[in-house]
């Protein structure tokens, strides 16, 4: 080992204080980065997750102009026919306006969106099947399942209740039906069917009068980073038709684009409070240079050289940054794994998509060493700069 190494390590080591007060600067930066990261990020793939697996799957099928007049059983088989698909279901929406009586007194509300839903394919292809926490799925055309927000609107609906429906069609007349309700859907975080109702999709078209026609095809993927080579493959297939085939990526983009820029902002705020534990860096390397004065005029009067006097100071700033991006990556992943285990989530939240993101975590290692360097320069040069006779003064 080089004797100037040996040197930087003796008196870095020799300042225990200043070197666990260096060190937790760094790993300090480094933790604010990862617990950023697992909160904000884990928030938007919770958020991208819950879209593909409630409303858009992997990829989303739709009409560029209206709605697709195709049979939606010969789309959904030509979908499962290839591998990489899981399964495939049609969709329709409308807006309904709903009454229920509760305890004698009439309750309506208007503008409640209502999703149709082919029960056999669709609890292959989504897991709304699965926030039903009261009653059981939509498992009849007289069924229908309230999301947890619609049925406190109701007055507390509950299961076994009677809802009256009215729907306009397409022709603008109106069209009612009374349904029983089979259960009450409630997602975490409400990003799933909370705020809609859900019916059989054969009763709703029956009600709009779209008899032969789908709002849209959700297509769950075993393998989603095939998600494009599918969307296209569909595309090339069905060239004279009008269909507009999306990923999760492009379909919630109206969506996610805000989110996106949010995530970008705290990034920059957890870099910027790394650079405030490089100034933590420099006043403590400059407490070591001034508390090292003896130490540096002994060397000098004995011919140590300017530069040598340099890497000893730049060596012992390596050590601080070696020391806390590891200390600083270890804290950080053991956060990282706790909030994956423990399916992290606020206040009842949606959970947490937490993933070991190995790049960013290099990169916020690598960052902070050298930035640790980097702060290590100003006071190694003033070390340098420290003349053999005023260095001795003390001695």
């Amino acid at each position: 080992m080089d004797y100037r190494m040996k040197l930087a390590k003796r008196m870095l080591f020799n300042k225990r204080g200043s070197l666990i007060g260096a060190v937790l600067a760094v790993t300090i930066g480094i933790l604010v980065i990862h617990v950023n990261f697992v909160i904000f990020q884990g928030l938007f793939d919770a958020i991208v997750r819950d879209i593909s697996e409630y409303r858009n799957g992997d990829i989303l099928v739709t009409n560029e102009d209206d709605y697709i007049d195709k049979s939606d059983s010969s789309i959904v088989s030509w979908f499962e026919r290839i591998s990489y698909v899981e399964a495939a279901t049609p969709r329709l929406s409308s807006t309904a306006e709903m009454e229920i009586t509760k305890n004698g007194q009439l309750i309506e509300k208007t503008r409640i969106p209502v999703v149709g839903v082919d029960p056999f394919n669709d609890i292959r292809a989504s897991t709304v099947h699965e926030t039903v926490a009261e009653g059981t799925y939509v498992f009849s055309r007289n069924s229908i399942v309230l999301g947890n927000s619609v049925s406190e609107d109701l007055g507390g609906a509950v299961v076994g209740d009677n809802v009256k429906v009215t729907i306009i069609d397409k022709s603008g007349e109106e069209q009612t039906k009374r349904f029983t309700v089979s259960g009450i859907a409630k997602s975490p975080g409400g990003q799933g069917f909370d705020y809609s109702a859900v019916i059989h999709i054969d009763t709703l078209r029956d009600m709009t009068n779209r008899e032969d026609q789908t709002g849209s095809i959700m297509v769950k993927l075993n393998d989603p980073s095939k998600a494009f080579e599918v969307k296209e493959f569909f595309l090339q297939s069905f060239p004279n038709d009008d269909f507009l085939a999306e990923t999760i990526e492009e379909s919630a983009e109206e969506q996610l684009a805000g989110f996106r820029s949010g995530i970008a902002m705290i990034n920059m705020i957890g870099y910027f409070g790394m650079m405030s534990s490089a100034f933590a860096i420099v006043t403590i390397q400059m407490m070591l240079v001034n508390g090292k004065t003896k130490e540096i005029g002994v060397m000098r009067a004995i011919g140590a050289k300017r530069k040598d006097i340099l890497i000893i100071f730049i060596f012992q700033g390596m050590l601080i940054g070696a020391i806390g991006a590891g200390v600083g990556t270890v804290a950080g992943l053991g956060y990282t794994f706790y909030a994956k285990e423990t399916e992290m989530s606020f206040n009842n939240s949606l959970p947490l998509e937490v993933t070991y993101n190995w790049e960013k975590i290099i990169q916020t290692a690598l960052a902070s060493f050298i930035l640790a360097i980097i702060a290590s320069l100003y006071p190694s040069y003033r070390a340098t700069k420290l003349l053999p006779v005023e260095a001795m003064r003390n001695v």
